[in-house]
């Protein structure tokens, strides 16, 4: 029984974190080799930041390579990311610490390991960033990506006033 209360807590958890966070939409599946292992590119838009889509790729293991390897909850975490302003940019409340927001996450395992896009605001140099990585619950991973939207020369709307 506690086993089955802690996989409950967990889905719980999981369920609470990721509301807020922004949804992403398929946007291409790209077929790898022969057993079925694909790369994943999604659309992300970020929910505070108007005008803005990044676009994140990640390899998504097939049945057979599951079956072959072992390792069946789990996909790599190698991503990618890439974002440009795509309309007008309008920004909402966003948080401004050195630590930036989520933007984003998706499991990449049953629960063990996540992949988060964060945004952070680079007031010196009036830029976002968005930093693609992977949070496993045992080790951290190195494997990370960035985008860069830099809003100098933008007309840019901050809806709470611009960060002095």
């Amino acid at each position: 029984m506690s086993r089955l209360r802690n996989l409950l807590l967990a889905a719980f958890s999981f369920a609470a974190l990721s509301a807020g966070a922004a949804s992403a939409e398929v946007v291409g599946k790209v077929g790898v080799d022969w057993i079925g292992n694909d790369i994943i590119v999604e659309a992300v838009s970020d929910p505070e930041v108007k005008g803005i889509t990044c676009h994140v790729t990640y390899f998504d293991r097939s049945l057979i390579d599951r079956f072959k390897n072992g390792n069946w909850f789990e996909d790599p975490s190698n991503n990618s990311i890439a974002c440009r302003q795509t309309g007008p940019i309008e920004i909402g409340n966003i948080n401004l610490s050195k630590d930036g927001s989520e933007v984003f996450r998706q499991g990449m395992s049953l629960i063990w390991k996540t992949l988060v896009v964060n945004r952070i605001y680079d007031k010196t140099n009036d830029t976002l960033i968005y930093l693609a990585h992977s949070r496993e619950l045992t080790d951290g991973s190195a494997k990370m990506s960035i985008s860069t939207i830099p809003l100098y020369g933008q007309n840019v709307v901050w809806k709470n006033g611009k960060p002095q």
